[in-house]
C-alpha cells in the first residue's frame, strides 16, 4: 500500500509543483527585470500585482471545488457529471473574469489608491493594470480546463501547457520590456503585453487539447442548462472555499496595504520576499493538491478507510516538505540578495525577511495540505473559512495595523507579527483533522462517513 500510494502520489505532486513553480517564475521574472529598471518598477507592478492576486483566490475557490467534485466522480468513473462540473464552473469563472477585467481597463487608479498614495507607483501601475486587463479573461478560461485535466488523469498534460505558457511569457518579458530589433523598449507596458499573449496561448491550447476525443470536453447543453442537483452541491462545499480564499487572500493583501505605506523600501523588499516564498512553497503546494486528488479519488470509489490511511500520510508528508522549503529558502537567500537590484536599506530589510519566511514557509505547507487539500476532499469546507476568518482578521491584521500605524514599531517587526497567521492556527487545524470529519463520500446521495 506504502509503495502504491507514493507512486500515486509522486505522479501527481511532481507535475503540479512543477506546474506551479513555473507559474511563479512568471513573477520572479517580472520583479528581475522591472528591477534592472528601476525599484518604483518594481514596487509598482509588485503592487498592482495584488490585484491578480485578488483575482486568483477566486479562481483557486473554483479550482478546489472543482477538484473536490472532479476527483471523487473521476474515482467513481461518472464522465457525464465531469462534463457538467465543468461546464457550470467555466460559467462561474467567466463571470468572474469579466468582474475584473472591466475593473482592470476603467478604474485602475482608483484601485491603485488602496495599495498606496505614491503618485508615482500609481501612475505605474496604472499603466500595468490596463495593459493586462484582457489576460483576466483568458486566465478565467485556462484554469478551469487545467483543473479539470489534473483530476482527469492528464496532470502531466496540464503541467505541459501552462509551463509552455510560462516559458513563452519570461521570454516575451525580456523582448518587450528592454525591446528587440525593430521592438521598443515598453517597459512595465511590455511585462503587460508578455502576459496578455502568453495566457492567450494558454487559453487556446488548453481549449483546443480538451476538445479531442476521451477529454472532458464543454458541453455548450449543460453551460446553458445545468445540472441543478449537482451545481447546488457543489456551491453548497465551494461558497465556502471562496469565503476562505477571501478571508485569508484579502488579509494577505492587508498584508501589503500596510507595508505599502511604510515606504517604498518596505515594498520592494516585501515583494521579493513574497516572490520568493511563491517560488519556495511550490513542493508543498504539490503536495497539497495531489493529496487532495488521491484522497478524493478514493472517497468517491467508498474506499474510506483508506483515504483516511492516506490523509495521515499526507500529514507527515507536509511537515517534511515545510522544513526542507524553509531550509532551502536561507540556502539560497545569499544568491537572491546578490541578484536583486535594491538599495541598502531594501536588502537589509529583504535579509532578514527571508528568515522570518523560513518558519513561515513550515506552517504553511502542513496548513495548506490539512485544510487545503484533506479537508478540501471530502468537502469539510466550512473550517478552513472560520479558521482564517478568526486568525487573520482577529489577530493578525489588527495586531500588524497596531505595531504600524500606532506604535510605529520598525519595518521588521510589522513584517514578523504578519507572518504568525500559519503558525497561530496550527493547534487547531491539527484538533480538527484528528476528528475525520472529512472522510465522506460526496457522490452519494446519502452522505456516508467513516
Amino acid at each position: 500500500m506504502n509503495r502504491e500510494f507514493y507512486k500515486k502520489l509522486l505522479c501527481l505532486v511532481l507535475p503540479i509543483a512543477f506546474q506551479q513553480f513555473m507559474l511563479s517564475l512568471v513573477s520572479a521574472s517580472d520583479a528581475l527585470m522591472l528591477g534592472m529598471i528601476s525599484q518604483d518598477a518594481l514596487a509598482a507592478v509588485s503592487l498592482a500585482g495584488q490585484i491578480t492576486f485578488v483575482f486568483n483566490l477566486f479562481l483557486s475557490a473554483f479550482s478546489m471545488g472543482t477538484s473536490m467534485l472532479a476527483a471523487q466522480y473521476w474515482g467513481k468513473k461518472d464522465y457525464l457529471s465531469l462534463e457538467k462540473i465543468l461546464a457550470f464552473v467555466l460559467r462561474a469563472s467567466l463571470a468572474v473574469s469579466f468582474l475584473f477585467f472591466a475593473g482592470t481597463l476603467l478604474i485602475p487608479r482608483h484601485l491603485m489608491y488602496i495599495f498606496t498614495s505614491d503618485p508615482a507607483l500609481i501612475n505605474a501601475g496604472v499603466s500595468y493594470l490596463q495593459a493586462s486587463s484582457v489576460s483576466f479573461l483568458m486566465c478565467g478560461i485556462s484554469q478551469i480546463y487545467l483543473c479539470m485535466m489534473k483530476n482527469s488523469g492528464r496532470a502531466i498534460k496540464s503541467a505541459v501547457i501552462s509551463s509552455t505558457a510560462v516559458v513563452l511569457n519570461i521570454i516575451l518579458n525580456a523582448v518587450f520590456i528592454f525591446g528587440l530589433g525593430a521592438i521598443p523598449a515598453m517597459g512595465i507596458a511590455g511585462a503587460a503585453f508578455a502576459t496578455v499573449i502568453a495566457r492567450t496561448v494558454e487559453t487556446a491550447w488548453s481549449v483546443m487539447d480538451s476538445s479531442r476525443e476521451n477529454s472532458i470536453r464543454l458541453n455548450l447543453r449543460f453551460f446553458i442548462h445545468t445540472d441543478k442537483v449537482l451545481e447546488k452541491t457543489y456551491w453548497k462545499h465551494s461558497l465556502p472555499i471562496l469565503g476562505n480564499q477571501l478571508a485569508w487572500g484579502c488579509g494577505f493583501t492587508m498584508y501589503s496595504v500596510v507595508m505599502g505605506h511604510m515606504g517604498s523600501d518596505a515594498v520592494a523588499a516585501n515583494s521579493i520576499a513574497n516572490i520568493t516564498k511563491s517560488l519556495m512553497v511550490c513542493f508543498c503546494l504539490g503536495v497539497a493538491n495531489g493529496g487532495s486528488i488521491i484522497v478524493g479519488n478514493e472517497l468517491g470509489a467508498g474506499n474510506l478507510a483508506l483515504a483516511k490511511e492516506y490523509g495521515r500520510k499526507l500529514c507527515r508528508m507536509s511537515v517534511l516538505s515545510g522544513v526542507v522549503s524553509g531550509g532551502l529558502l536561507l540556502a539560497f537567500s545569499p544568491l537572491i540578495l546578490h541578484f536583486t537590484s535594491l538599495n541598502s536599506q531594501a536588502e537589509e530589510y529583504l535579509k532578514w525577511m527571508f528568515w522570518i519566511c523560513s518558519y513561515y514557509l513550515i506552517g504553511k505547507s502542513i496548513n495548506s495540505t490539512t485544510i487545503g487539500g484533506i479537508f478540501s476532499a471530502g468537502g469539510d469546507t466550512r473550517f478552513g473559512l472560520i479558521c482564517d476568518a478568526i486568525t487573520l482578521w482577529c489577530i493578525t491584521v489588527p495586531l500588524g495595523c497596531i505595531a504600524a500605524f500606532v506604535l510605529n514599531w520598525p519595518v521588521l517587526a510589522v513584517y514578523f507579527v504578519l507572518n504568525l497567521d500559519e503558525i497561530v492556527k496550527l493547534p487547531v487545524v491539527y484538533k480538527h483533522y484528528k476528528e475525520y470529519l472529512w472522510v465522506k463520500d460526496l457522490t452519494c446521495k446519502k452522505t456516508v462517513r467513516c
